[in-house]
């Protein structure tokens, strides 16, 4: 027995809804792992540099990661809503 046309509209809006909330997820994602791992590259050859800094560097590094983990975070709820269907 064949699914109906209708059974099949709402299998594909449901894949693609998958595979939209895969990508939001995935891209949203890409740019905070580089954003850290360049944040803390840069402060730990800060800190490698000048030993007395060291307090003020972590301080704006952990800044900076709250910052780029927050888009992360941001990427994360638009996934949520276009897979529950508020978006």
């Amino acid at each position: 027995m064949e699914p109906s046309v209708l059974q099949q509209a709402i299998s594909n809006e449901f894949a693609l809804r998958l595979v939209g909330v895969g990508l939001a997820i995935g891209l949203g994602t890409i740019g905070p792992g580089i954003g850290v791992g360049l944040v803390v590259n840069a402060a730990l050859q800060a800190i490698g540099r000048n030993p007395d800094a060291a307090g003020q560097v972590q301080i704006n590094m952990f800044i900076g990661i709250a910052l780029a983990e927050g888009l992360g975070i941001f990427a994360l709820v638009i996934a949520f809503m276009i897979g529950f269907k508020i978006f």
